[in-house]
């Protein structure tokens, strides 16, 4: 697993370092304040959701980080554009039962789709519901959109896959 996301990373050109410990980091440490934060952007600055996102895998998966303390969420969401006080509002939030709630709501959806690991990318297209597991399904994805697949780095800024 390891050889393929250090292959996957060269091929996406993604900067990808595994933690020095991961399983600290994934089985002991995990995510769910950084989950529960990423609900509270999505749910008060959606236009925001990306970055955000973006910063904290970042964070973990680049520069082995800590994305569990507030204030190295704090960090994630400046990084990524947000204002200290917009950041601290929402991080004030993620301990409310409306963010619990809705990431509960949003891990149960995920379930039922059959969700069992990441990425897992969901499309509705044409009345029908498409699931794809993988970072080797983005072919397939832009199949059923309709798009010409450009690679993992498009050449033109334009693309849309």
């Amino acid at each position: 697993m390891t050889n393929d996301i250090k292959l996957l990373g060269q091929h996406f050109q993604v900067p990808i370092q595994m933690p020095k410990d991961f399983f600290s980091v994934i089985l002991e440490k995990g995510s769910l304040s950084a989950m529960r934060f990423l609900t509270a952007v999505n749910l008060e600055h959606p236009e925001m959701l990306e970055k955000v996102s973006r910063e904290l895998w970042m964070r973990v998966w680049s520069r082995d980080e800590d994305i569990t303390e507030p204030q190295s969420i704090l960090a994630a969401a400046e990084k990524a554009g947000m204002s200290t006080e917009g950041a601290r509002a929402l991080l004030e939030k993620i301990s409310t039962s409306q963010m619990k709630n809705q990431l509960k709501e949003t891990t149960e959806a995920a379930c039922r789709y059959g969700a069992f690991g990441l990425p897992f990318t969901v499309a509705h297209l044409d009345g029908q519901t498409h699931m794809l597991f993988g970072s080797d399904r983005m072919e397939l994805l832009a199949h059923l959109l309709g798009e010409k697949w450009m690679g993992p780095v498009p050449p033109a800024v334009s693309a849309r896959l």
